[in-house]
């Protein structure tokens, strides 16, 4: 069964950081970047192994729409998981190659994967922060479809 059409899915491995906060009530974002200052609020993971850049075309073309629905699912090893839901949008251009940023706005720029997000890293589960304090490998699938 060729599911192309309507689902696409993407695997981004990160690690945690001890300057990890999660307190940005609006956005949470993984980075490439293997430095958090304690300023970077809504960084949950660093050292990611993609960017918004990498995502297959696929993915892209389906998130570029608001009719799509992005479901994130985050698990740190050995921690738990928390799970974000998202809307897509035709201004998501999914071109920048360093960030992954899911917000609870409608605002949209090169490292938005997400919009009108369910929770924000202010919002995920403690448990799971606490691991990424530790410094613990964490994972993010991204599931969209239309």
């Amino acid at each position: 069964m060729d599911c192309s059409s309507w689902f696409s899915v993407e695997v981004v491995r990160f690690r945690g950081h001890p300057n990890v906060r999660a307190t940005h009530t609006t956005t949470f974002e993984i980075t490439k970047e293997n430095y958090l200052t304690p300023r970077g609020d809504c960084i949950i993971g660093v050292s990611a192994d993609k960017s918004l850049a990498d995502f297959n075309d696929t993915f892209k073309k389906l998130a570029a729409s608001d009719r799509s629905t992005l479901i994130i699912v985050i698990a740190v090893e050995g921690v738990g998981h928390d799970v974000v839901v998202a809307r897509g949008s035709p201004n998501l251009t999914y071109s920048d190659e360093t960030r992954i940023i899911v917000r609870k706005s409608a605002y949209t720029s090169p490292n938005t994967a997400g919009i009108h997000a369910s929770k924000a890293a202010a919002d995920l589960n403690k448990n799971l922060i606490n691991g990424l304090k530790e410094g613990k490998e964490g994972i993010a699938l991204f599931f969209v479809y239309r």
